[in-house]
């Protein structure tokens, strides 16, 4: 993050516009919307900085530019059609230490100007940090469509209602709960928009007489294969939402970070051979958080149907009384293959697809003369360590030696690296892969060549 996003007070506060041109006017608009104090610089202006004085909204210096006019000020912006006034006023600026803007130059500025969307006192800033301007405004577009223009009332209201939510409720999670169904209540919010206080009074004091369901959840998250784009949407509003959130080493650091900034992170994350955190203690963990009122979201990679251990979770949970949900992500096998240009099916080559965990159970035994067959498509989860094995049991109970294979590691991330051969090289083609890998096995991965869109690896 090379720019941090702050919202400033500048109400009463003594700022620096130089330059009086359209741009330096759009500046102008937005610091007066502000309340700063402007003084504003520049050789010659705008029909309307010449109305705004007269109107006294702010101060007119016809001038050229001199160090001077910085003083007691909290903050500039260089908006001029100079790059040599601009510089100018960056590096005096940067003496002084005060926040700078130069427009159109971000490696000029101490501070960048964000696309805003103001629904006061709800604003949204957007920033590409000076590299995609238009962009930027694009996304804002996007917002502005989505975003209520009652949005603000609503939050204002709700501003109204803190002290008394404060008295009625006295956990966190039970403020946060009745939050959430204030501002999902959209009968309410139309009559704020409306200002009709008569219904408002009366959907409000509904809100504070329903009781609330303060009991603990636990809710499991497929985060997916490792793309934070094939999260759910589902998903994405239940880690939103989590006062927990119980994650394993193989969520991506980007899906991490769509998480409430204040929810409490435990990690119970495995590596082949060595569980830091048993699943039994796993399993103990979402009980005693859930037991404490809050909601728990067990975010995993992948699904948590799919060689997860979810029922075993739920299981627990279902023995304690304990409500809970599931969301299902998507599966390494279908990801991976997509990502990889490899259809688990086709009617040419493949009629049915297997999904095969290299981690077997109280030593259980794959039935090998059926993996063997003809017409589909093997996934191997955790096989790596197994890959030797898997080669030479499939080809002994038929498979053809020279049957494609790939290796998929890291996939569907920009990480993602590929390793194709024939069943007979996969041992010696496993010890290219790290762990975090997926065996596919079968005719269908042949047709990779043409199908590959994501990545040449």
């Amino acid at each position: 993050m090379d720019y941090l996003p702050l919202f400033c007070k500048l109400e009463n506060r003594d700022c620096l516009l130089v330059g009086g041109g359209e741009i330096a006017e759009r500046k102008a608009r937005l610091l007066l919307e502000a309340g700063a104090k402007l003084t504003v610089n520049a050789l010659e202006f705008n029909p309307q900085f010449i109305c705004w004085q007269q109107q006294k909204q702010l101060v007119l210096i016809k001038s050229e530019f001199n160090e001077q006019l910085l003083d007691n000020k909290w903050l500039v912006i260089a908006a001029t059609n100079c790059q040599k006034t601009n510089q100018q006023v960056s590096s005096a600026a940067e003496n002084r230490r005060i926040f700078c803007n130069v427009v159109d130059s971000p490696k000029d500025a101490s501070f960048i100007m964000p696309s805003i969307i103001d629904r006061s006192p709800i604003m949204v800033a957007i920033s590409s940090e000076g590299h995609a301007p238009v962009l930027a405004r694009l996304l804002r577009k996007k917002f502005e469509a989505i975003l209520p223009q009652h949005i603000g009332k609503l939050a204002i209201y709700a501003g109204y209602l803190r002290n008394k939510v404060k008295a009625t409720y006295r956990s966190m999670t039970e403020r946060r709960r009745f939050w959430e169904k204030l501002f999902s209540h959209d009968r309410l919010a139309q009559a704020i928009a409306n200002n009709n206080s008569e219904n408002v009074d009366t959907l409000t004091n509904e809100l504070f007489d329903d009781s609330l369901d303060c009991r603990g959840e636990v809710v499991l998250v497929g985060a997916g294969p490792g793309d934070p784009g094939l999260l759910t949407l589902k998903g994405l509003q239940q880690i939103q939402q989590a006062d927990i959130i119980v994650y394993d080493r193989l969520v991506s650091k980007e899906i991490m970070n769509l998480t409430r900034r204040d929810a409490q992170r435990i990690f119970v994350g495995k590596h082949p051979g060595f569980h830091c955190v048993p699943q039994e203690q796993i399993n103990q963990i979402l009980l005693e958080q859930a037991q404490k009122g809050l909601r728990v979201v067990r975010l995993k990679g992948g699904d948590h149907f799919i060689f997860g251990r979810g029922g075993e979770e739920l299981e627990t949970l279902f023995n304690a009384n304990i409500p809970f949900s599931v969301v299902p992500g998507i599966t390494a096998a279908s990801g991976c293959s997509v990502y990889s240009g490899i259809p688990l099916t086709h009617r040419d080559y493949a009629h049915s697809v297997r999904l095969i965990t290299g981690h077997l159970k109280d030593g259980s035994h794959l039935d090998w003369r059926s993996l063997a067959a003809e017409k589909q498509t093997l996934v191997f989860y955790m096989g790596l360590s197994q890959a030797e094995n898997i080669k030479t049991n499939l080809i002994k109970h038929g498979m053809d030696g020279q049957t494609p294979i790939a290796i998929v590691e890291e996939g569907t991330t920009t990480k993602q690296k590929v390793i194709n051969g024939l069943l007979s090289e996969l041992g010696q083609l496993a010890l290219q892969a790290r762990s975090h890998s997926l065996i596919i096995v079968g005719p269908v991965v042949a047709l990779r060549e043409k199908l590959n869109w994501f990545s040449q690896n």
